[in-house]
């Protein structure tokens, strides 16, 4: 059969917990496995994505009464992920790689902002170096994470 999609199934182990994740694909003749493997594991950055704008930007705060009311919460909060987001990869563009310090977060850029511009409380220098300590710190941790759940050779 000429059109028949490609069909792949793969499971995925958690190192951790050993929790198995299993994944059913289907797309065009014209993509591979390793393709639908990639998309498959895209799937977290999605979710995550949608767990961030919900804790960020207040999606979960809304009350909802009407569609309208609702729809117009919903953009409005789409609209400041959509700051933050754009806003957090324009740094990364420009700033230095730096191996002690993690990259700018949408998180990082979050408190950033509400620290220097809505609701100045510190002067700029105590927020920027309390905001280099917690990206080293975050880099720190996250290399101990790493090396511990580096699969065993």
């Amino acid at each position: 059969m000429e059109d028949e999609p490609l069909m792949a199934e793969a499971i995925r182990r958690n190192y951790a917990t050993g929790e198995l994740a299993y994944y059913r694909c289907s797309a065009p003749d014209d993509h591979t496995v390793t393709d639908l493997m990639r998309v498959a594991g895209k799937r977290w950055t999605v979710e995550e994505a949608f767990q961030t704008s919900t804790g960020l930007t207040g999606l979960d705060q809304h009350q909802v009464r009407t569609w309208t009311s609702w729809h117009r919460w919903t953009i409005l909060v789409m609209l400041a992920r959509a700051f933050l987001a754009v806003t957090t990869a324009a740094q990364r563009c420009t700033e230095h790689p730096n191996p002690s310090l993690i990259r700018l977060s949408v998180n990082e850029f979050r408190r950033l902002f509400i620290s220097l511009i809505l609701i100045p409380q510190h002067t700029t220098r105590t927020v920027l170096d309390w905001s280099l300590w917690r990206r080293r710190h975050q880099q720190r941790a996250r290399q101990c994470h790493q090396n511990r759940r580096s699969p065993p050779q």
